[in-house]
C-alpha cells in the first residue's frame, strides 16, 4: 500500500502539494514513484517560468520510461530541489521528503483547495 499523508493535496496526475504561505512544494507521490521503478533523471527546464495548473513543468526518467511531471497549481516556478538533480534516487527514496521536485509562488492559492485530500487520493489509486 502506498503511503499517503494526510496533511498533503494530491493532484489527480500523482503529484503532492503542500502549502508553506504562497508557495506551493510539489513533488510525485510514493504511488507514482512505485509505478515508475527506479528513477535515474530529473529535468525540470521551468524556473523561473510561470505555468499554469495542471501544465507540465518538468520531466521524470525512469529506466524503462519518462514520465511528464504536471503541476498541480499556477504561479511562478521559484525553485528547483538541486538535491534531486544530484541523486534522482531521493524521489524513490523520500517522495515527500527529500525527493521533492519544485517550489511554486502560486498566482492562486484557491486552487489548493480544488485537488484531492488523503482519502480521495487513496480511492483514486485504489
Amino acid at each position: 500500500m502506498a503511503n499517503v499523508p494526510a496533511n498533503l493535496k494530491y493532484s489527480n496526475d500523482h503529484e503532492w502539494c503542500r502549502v508553506e504561505g504562497d508557495v506551493a512544494v510539489i513533488g510525485i507521490t510514493d504511488y507514482a514513484q512505485s509505478q515508475l521503478g527506479d528513477i535515474v533523471f530529473v529535468d525540470v527546464p521551468t524556473v523561473g517560468e510561470n505555468i499554469e495548473a495542471n501544465e507540465v513543468f518538468g520531466s521524470i526518467e525512469a529506466v524503462k520510461t519518462v514520465s511528464d511531471a504536471f503541476s498541480p497549481v499556477s504561479g511562478e516556478v521559484i525553485e528547483f530541489n538541486e538535491a534531486v538533480e544530484a541523486d534522482s534516487s531521493l524521489v524513490n527514496k523520500d517522495p515527500y521528503g527529500e525527493g521533492w521536485l519544485v517550489k511554486i509562488k502560486m498566482s492562486n492559492p484557491a486552487e489548493v483547495e480544488g485537488l484531492l485530500d488523503a482519502a480521495a487520493y487513496e480511492a483514486l489509486i485504489g
